[in-house]
């Protein structure tokens, strides 16, 4: 919320936007029913239908009507048979493409359920040796894994069909005894040295990480960055106070419950196991009206096609997985409640906290403003919080890359075809070259176009941007996240409460058996196994739907039934967005009218991501490195001074590459300094090393670039290269100019003249970094 003054000024304000935020459901609601009603008016007057046809019609229609409900009570039963098959087989990682087991992590010294797969690879999608492999890592947010390969179009599937080993960290049903997030995190870099032990001759593994599995992956990257190579998160809540009020009411939650406490109580009632299926619950009364009305309705509607979509859905959806109560703790107090995950403040063991600037790999960053459960802010702000400002990111050398959905929800991020052809497609072709950008924040555009076979392809643009640009994001500058630090401290409180005087007699009265049975009577455990062949009440059900299908006679989808039929389904669904809508606006006033009152009687002036950010313009990473990087900006070879040449071309261009004619200008490069193949690990290295040179003393990068090219044959060997780079590639004028400066510099004649310069010429506003590094 925007600065206020005053108790009372801060009471009217939201008072104020409360009743807009009503106003705004209102008129959606009645904007909604009111075109609704048109359109089934509309409909049925175009029809102009006599007396003895709109009898037909009716008669059709409730013949369909019944035949559609025999047979959508035979889907629900096979749903509830495929619920009991499933976890009778144990709930089996729900992966469309063949797999073997390559660790299973239960066998470890300290075990955790988790096992590594290996995708086996089929005769279409062979495996390049020269690739990396892939590690891709689900979510373990309530339900079961599988969503990465859910389908042949998925992140598995368009990570094989480029030619990349694909390995899946899969987990089981139930947590081993005593085990924590840190082990776990133990475990992921254990399987990351398998997986490099198994391809010695490619670079680190890809990690991927979805939702949950999303920070599960930074968590591994800090731990031990020297394992990771680069890192993409989707839909992952890395800064989970962010967000944009009435849009993003799920992290207000924490606050309106009273912090961590009811995670505890939940885990205590189920004997010191948390119920993955309460993670699901709250994920469904996110959207009260696809919930109970529109995914039932659109199996309704569409009887004779839904079905197998539906049930394989809902085999996913239904397979609830369960956490360890101190693994509940950990995610609830690190990340819902205390956002402590950026600031450095969560830790792994005692003394020992997670810093995600340790990480050394570029990390790709994919969000979607339509994704209510993990927006764009939840997804990117942690950088704001490591990285005031773009020089401090470059000092550290990090690439990251930012891709922004424009409306998909938080489950297509991962399960969409559409999604997985496009986005992550593309992502793994960016993959393929993301070693060789120079540190700092790109954001990355996918244009659609048809080719000359006038089949879909993609252009994509990588576009750098400043980490100040981020705060475009935010609608009031963050100053909305103030009232959350309230939210930690009365989190605090209640749990110190809780542990002491509740949680003894809870742990007391629950034995086991209590527990296994609570959790089996769970609302929608019990929905599934209520419905299934076994109540004697379904056995008529399958024999209707039989007797259904053999007799289907479709109603006519546009006649003054059918049209009836969407209308009354549509009134319902609206006036259950109309519920939410209220309910969120109630939910955001009550957080600030509680939390926001607190956090002025105390005086907070801002949140702790502020004072996070004056923290680290004292503490900038990496600043030895660029100062050691420059001290040395005359020593180096052949490929350095490439390496560095090249840096300084794009830094003249206008800031937006092309994908392809940056692939284009790699393979020049690659073939003319005899490069290709060479590992990634190495390049990024080099770039690393030069772009600190470039960045931070650019005139003793150019200074001293003969120094890097004493031999004659060098100087003309790496002109070469960037004079084809000319003839191929359209330069701007900055860039054909810093080409005539290659061929001064690198004249047979010109010597180094790097003593001469000042060792740093960066701005003031490159701070700490730039102002040590030329001491």
């Amino acid at each position: 919320m925007p600065k206020l003054d005053s108790q009372t000024e801060l009471h009217t304000r939201l008072a104020r936007l409360y009743h807009d935020r009503v106003q705004v459901a209102l008129k959606a609601y009645v904007e909604a029913t009111t075109a609704a009603g048109r359109q089934l008016t509309e409909g049925v007057a175009a029809r102009a239908i006599d007396p003895a046809s709109a009898w037909k019609d009716a008669a059709a229609y409730w013949i369909d009507f019944g035949q559609r409900t025999a047979l959508f009570w035979d889907t629900m039963r096979q749903r509830g048979d495929d619920w009991l098959e499933h976890e009778k087989a144990g709930k089996p990682v729900l992966l469309k493409f063949p797999h073997e087991t390559i660790a299973d992590a239960r066998t470890f010294e300290r075990p955790v359920n988790y096992a590594l797969l290996r995708i086996l690879p089929g005769e279409d999608t062979p495996v390049d040796p020269r690739r990396r492999p892939f590690v891709i890592i689900d979510p373990r947010a309530g339900h079961g894994p599988g969503i990465g390969g859910f389908k042949a179009d998925s992140e598995v599937g368009v990570a094989m069909k480029a030619g990349h080993a694909v390995y899946f960290v899969t987990f089981f049903p139930q947590p081993e005894p005593g085990q924590t997030l840190a082990d776990v995190s133990r475990v992921e870099a254990e399987f990351l040295r398998i997986v490099r032990k198994r391809h010695p001759d490619t670079g680190r593994p890809i990690l991927i990480g979805n939702c949950q599995g999303g920070w599960a992956a930074m968590l591994v990257g800090a731990m031990e960055p020297e394992l990771v190579g680069p890192i993409v998160i989707n839909g992952a809540p890395m800064s989970y106070w962010a967000g944009n009020d009435a849009e993003n009411p799920m992290r207000y939650s924490g606050g309106l419950l009273g912090g961590v406490w009811p995670a505890l109580f939940s885990s205590d009632l189920g004997g010191g196991i948390f119920d993955g299926a309460d993670l699901v619950s709250n994920f469904e009364n996110a959207n009260p009206a696809n919930t109970l009305v529109d995914k039932y309705y659109t199996l309704f509607s569409r009887i004779d096609t839904e079905p197998p979509r539906f049930l394989e859905f809902e085999r996913w959806w239904g397979g609830y997985f369960l956490m360890n109560r101190a693994e509940i703790k950990w995610i609830v107090e690190n990340l819902f409640v205390g956002n402590r995950l950026a600031a450095g403040e969560a830790e792994w063991s005692e003394g020992r906290a997670f810093d995600l600037r340790s990480i050394r790999s570029p990390i790709v960053v994919f969000a979607s403003l339509g994704d209510n459960i993990t927006p764009p802010q939840q997804a990117i702000n942690w950088v704001l919080d490591l990285y005031p400002t773009t020089e401090a990111l470059k000092a550290n050398g990090q690439v990251i890359v930012g891709l922004v959905h424009r409306s998909i929800g938080h489950l297509g991020i991962f399960v969409s075809g559409g999604v997985a052809v496009k986005e992550h497609a593309q992502i793994v072709e960016l993959l393929h070259q993301i070693e060789t950008l120079p540190p700092g924040l790109y954001a990355m555009q996918i244009d659609e176009r048809k080719d000359a076979k006038g089949k879909v392809a993609y252009d994509v643009t990588l576009t750098e941007h400043k980490v100040e640009d981020l705060r475009k994001l935010q609608k009031y500058d963050r100053k909305d996240e103030i009232p959350f630090e309230a939210v930690a401290e009365v989190s605090d409180v209640n749990e110190t409460f809780y542990e002491a005087f509740v949680a003894p007699f809870i742990k007391a009265m629950v034995t086991p058996a209590a527990a296994t049975t609570m959790r089996a009577f769970h609302p929608l455990r019990m929905q599934r196994w209520a419905l299934s062949s076994q109540n004697p009440m379904m056995a008529s059900v399958k024999a209707s739907a039989e007797m259904a299908r053999a007799g289907r006679a479709p109603r006519d989808p546009a006649g003054p039934a059918a049209l009836a039929e969407r209308h009354a389904v549509s009134s319902v669904s609206h006036a259950l967005e109309l519920y939410r809508a209220i309910r969120d606006a109630t939910g955001e006033y009550l957080f600030f009218s509680v939390f926001g009152a607190m956090s002025m009687a105390k005086a907070t002036a801002s949140p702790k991501a502020a004072a996070r950010t004056a923290a680290h313009e004292e503490d900038v990473p990496g600043e030895d490195y660029v100062r050691e990087a420059i001290a040395k900006a005359g020593q180096g070879d052949f490929y350095d001074a490439v390496a560095r040449m090249a840096i300084m071309a794009m830094k003249a261009g206008t800031g937006r590459r092309r994908l392809s004619t940056a692939q284009t200008a790699l393979g020049i490069i690659a073939d003319g300094a005899g490069v290709v193949g060479i590992n990634p690990e190495t390049v990024r290295e080099r770039v690393r090393e030069q772009a600190a040179i470039v960045e931070f003393a650019p005139e003793r990068a150019a200074a001293t670039l003969p120094d890097l090219l004493p031999e004659k044959d060098d100087r003309a060997r790496a002109l070469a290269i960037f004079e084809k780079l000319g003839e191929t590639l359209d330069l701007n004028a900055a860039q054909q100019a810093l080409l005539r400066e290659f061929r001064v510099r690198l004249s047979p004649t010109h010597g180094g003249d790097g003593d001469n310069v000042v060792a740093l010429d960066a701005p003031s506003a490159r701070r700490k970094a730039g102002r040590r590094a030329q001491a």
